[in-house]
């Protein structure tokens, strides 16, 4: 399997500035979610033509899981602009159930109506527990039941395969 992170990043930048062409995106509001997504985002808006500075969203006590899971969390800030009316390339590194894409809708949406969403992935894993599915995707990955996609970063992105 190749995880060659560098390349992946560039070909899924590619692949949303002709995705926002395509759909004559203008000037989108990019919103990674924290940590891994952040990271992702702030390499793809460099590519983006945009005047919005990247905005961020902690979906923490947004989760699903938030009192089963017995979470400690390390609240991180939600920083968006003003988004009514406005294009949202939300961006994350992985996509696995879609519960954390639902839970950053919501609060999204606490937020203003947008004009659209779109979903902008790293790593699809195609597990998907609710119906969410990706507008761009950077990869791929087919992984056995005990492996999980771990990013490390922010300067540089590395990505890594642990077993659970």
């Amino acid at each position: 399997m190749n995880l060659d992170i560098e390349a992946t990043l560039e070909q899924m930048s590619h692949a949303l500035v002709s995705y926002c062409n395509d759909k004559e995106i203008k000037n989108p509001v990019v919103v990674g979610i924290h940590s891994g997504g952040v990271w992702v985002a702030e390499r793809l808006i460099k590519k983006l033509d945009t005047n919005t500075p990247l905005a961020t969203l902690d979906i923490t006590f947004y989760r699903d899981d938030f009192t089963r899971a017995g979470l400690h969390p390390k609240v991180k800030q939600t920083q968006l602009p003003a988004i009514e009316n406005r294009h949202i390339i939300l961006v994350d590194d992985v996509l696995m159930s879609g519960r954390t894409v639902r839970a950053a809708m919501n609060e999204i949406f606490d937020y203003g109506r947008p004009a659209s969403i779109s979903l902008a992935i790293l790593y699809d894993l195609n597990q998907g527990e609710l119906p969410i599915k990706a507008d761009v995707v950077g990869q791929v990955l087919k992984l056995n039941p005990d492996q999980r996609v771990k990013l490390s970063g922010p300067n540089p992105i590395k990505v890594s395969l642990i077993e659970t």
